[in-house]
């Protein structure tokens, strides 16, 4: 699907000005999916060193996996791998998975030893990670056209049993564990869940109802600095379902999900200015919270709407402007061409950025984290050329979830505008 003229094209100064450091920031990402994914499986590592010296020693993630799959496609689109290697990668990830990758009804756990597939740090078999998962995978169907890929693909998706995984009520379970059954918490409210829900509607077999996509709440509701949005906490879950889904122009009568995003984003901006007094490096140039490594842990740092005060320590994390790159362009190259300023070398390696560093205490993640590359990657990639989003909306189950949901096309803004200036 073409990109449609509304959207970051019509002023491309912005992009122009910074496609040396998108470039980069790419290549580096598509680095960190070659180095960080095991040569025999094909599943991608958790999290690496930043430095990329060694392999990881963590466990994989099916979320990072699945990115790992698109990022098989910009590699072969812009050239970045040998010809054919891209989609022999797919093949041998996806054919692991079918066969090898410990799963619950078609959902994939978590967590999964990279080199057997098996469960790891009992972790969830999980919904929203085996979405992320299937989002790379039919990226890759669509894009290579490959029987062997599509095969796989389809065997993969049409195993998910999705009215097991609602538990007997309206929304879906975060995930099941073998020793304790389905875990307590639902998808009933906005957060990174849109994707999910469309995939399961759209599902080739056993399909979620389209009362489903009604069925969680467009809530809680946040105003910050005359900016009016549903806030899903951490940036992350305004930006995962639009790196594969192009909500632009599409609307369900409940909610301008592309707009949202852009509300969230920019609200997070300007939070972050007027925290200057308290963190000076902050300012209008200099933002980003998500969840992310921080000099205590791993922290689900939320939006204006829940970020209570005590709880922040100057830190700024990359992926938060980078994964919001298509819905502010100016303002997030800004922001990144100001972490690469401060953070210097300590802060751009192999990979591209660190996880999370806080200019104010010096304080540098060691390691990058295979989702917040991923979202990265693909997001610049959108915002590039828009080839992840007219890929993957090409898929028939994608279209049906969509149609089934609800959306319809709406005659974009710019159209309405040309109109109104000939009249």
């Amino acid at each position: 699907m073409a990109a449609s003229p509304n959207d970051f094209t019509k002023d491309r100064a912005p992009i122009d000005a910074d496609t040396a450091l998108l470039e980069d920031l790419e290549r580096r990402a598509v680095q960190f999916f070659i180095e960080q994914s095991d040569p025999v499986t094909g599943l991608t590592f958790d999290r690496a060193p930043a430095n990329g010296e060694s392999m990881s020693e963590y466990p994989a993630s099916i979320a990072a996996t699945g990115f790992a799959l698109s990022a098989w496609c910009i590699a072969d689109a812009r050239g970045w791998l040998p010809p054919g290697e891209a989609v022999t990668r797919a093949r041998t990830t996806l054919k692991f998975v079918l066969e090898n990758v410990e799963h619950e009804r078609g959902w994939i756990y978590h967590f999964i030893h990279a080199s057997s597939g098996g469960r790891m740090w009992h972790s969830e078999a999980s919904t929203i990670d085996t979405a992320l998962f299937l989002s790379g995978a039919l990226t890759a169907r669509e894009y290579f056209s490959d029987a062997a890929v599509q095969m796989l693909v389809d065997a993969l998706y049409a195993r998910i049993d999705w009215h097991w995984a609602l538990n007997g009520g309206d929304t879906l379970s975060h995930g099941w564990k073998p020793e304790s059954g389905f875990i307590p918490w639902r998808w009933d409210r906005y957060s990174e869940l849109m994707g999910l829900y469309l995939l399961g509607i759209g599902a080739p077999v056993n399909a979620l109802p389209a009362s489903s996509w009604r069925a969680w709440k467009r809530e809680p509701i946040t105003t910050y600095a005359g900016r009016t949005f549903v806030d899903g906490g951490p940036l992350f879950t305004h930006q995962y379902a639009h790196a594969w889904f192009d909500f632009r122009d599409r609307h369900d009568g409940l909610l301008d999900y592309w707009q949202n995003s852009v509300e969230a984003t920019l609200a997070q901006r300007d939070w972050f200015a007027q925290q200057a007094e308290r963190f000076p490096a902050w300012s209008l140039g200099l933002w980003g919270l998500t969840a992310s490594d921080s000099a205590a842990g791993y922290v689900a740092w939320g939006g204006p709407g829940s970020f209570a005060p005590e709880a922040v320590d100057g830190t700024v994390v990359p992926c938060a402007p980078a994964g919001s790159l298509p819905f502010a362009p100016r303002e997030c190259l800004t922001a990144l061409r100001r972490m690469r300023e401060v953070g210097g070398e300590k802060v751009w390696r192999r990979y591209g950025f660190v996880d999370a560093f806080n200019p104010h205490t010096g304080w540098t993640s060691g390691d990058v984290i295979g989702i917040d590359v991923g979202i990265t990657l693909l997001m610049a990639e959108n915002l590039r050329s828009g080839l992840i989003w007219k890929i993957f909306m090409e898929a028939d189950e994608v279209r049906r979830g969509l149609r089934l949901a609800g959306f319809k096309t709406a005659e974009p803004q710019w159209a309405a505008d040309r109109v109104a200036q000939t009249e």
